[in-house]
């Protein structure tokens, strides 16, 4: 199974910025034109894009549409779009539009039955976020943490046809402290579906490591390619 890097454009009042810690006090703003950073990340040769409507995280409904959907005009690469994405309508929207894949965080916990809705409608285009503190999994823009492991969520929906488990530990977003692999890799043990990485990826030889590890499928990268920690081209041919 092919490992794939994801670029990761986070949008907050339209503007593509970085997080520590999934703060929204701590943004700091990489750029003012998404749809431009999109075309420079796949000119660079991404194939995959990781968009997150931070705004809508907290709202529970989009707030930056149409950064979403200029990214989406601006570039051939597959659009993989998150953030208070609640409802059938706003799944069928999304997809509707164009994105390649829909992630599900909060509603996953509090509605599950919305995920295998979606998984059975939208085959292949579902993918779950487990965001983690202390290996228990946060909701709501990371504001609220409930009494749920990690573990347990991903095998609530082993069966339901979702594309892969996204996991995040949000005490590590980024902070450029490096991906927790021990716990990414515990997961993808723990459970019957692919794991995507995400939070705090630094360095190029996390990918190597991430990669040789089973059921680990792609790693989210950040604020490490917005600082120029790791060159793009460097990230995708570490991972091929």
């Amino acid at each position: 199974m092919p490992f794939t890097i994801f670029p990761a454009i986070d949008l907050k009042g339209g503007e593509v910025v970085r997080l520590a810690e999934g703060d929204m006090a701590r943004a700091t703003v990489y750029a003012q034109d998404p749809a431009a950073q999109a075309r420079a990340f796949a000119e660079a040769g991404a194939k995959w894009l990781h968009v997150v409507d931070l705004d809508g995280a907290f709202a529970g409904e989009a707030r930056n549409a149409s950064a979403v959907e200029a990214i989406l005009s601006a570039t051939p690469a597959n659009v993989q779009v998150g953030g208070g994405i609640r409802t059938m309508p706003a799944i069928d929207r999304w997809i509707a539009l164009g994105v390649a894949r829909v992630v599900i965080g909060t509603a996953a916990l509090s509605d599950p039955g919305l995920v295998r809705t979606a998984a059975r409608d939208h085959p292949g285009k579902i993918v779950v976020a487990v965001d983690a503190r202390d290996g228990l999994v946060a909701t709501r823009g990371w504001a609220d943490v409930s009494d749920v492991p990690v573990a347990d969520m991903g095998r609530r929906f082993e069966d339901a046809g979702v594309a892969a488990l996204l996991f995040t530990d949000v005490g590590r977003d980024g902070l450029l402290k490096g991906v927790n692999i021990a716990a990414t890799a515990a997961l993808a043990q723990a459970v019957k579906l692919p794991v995507i990485a995400s939070g705090g990826l630094a360095d190029i030889s996390e990918i190597r490591a991430l990669r040789l590890k089973r059921g680990i499928t792609g790693v989210i990268a950040g604020r490490s390619l917005y600082d120029g920690r790791i060159d793009l081209a460097a990230a995708l041919d570490a991972a091929a």
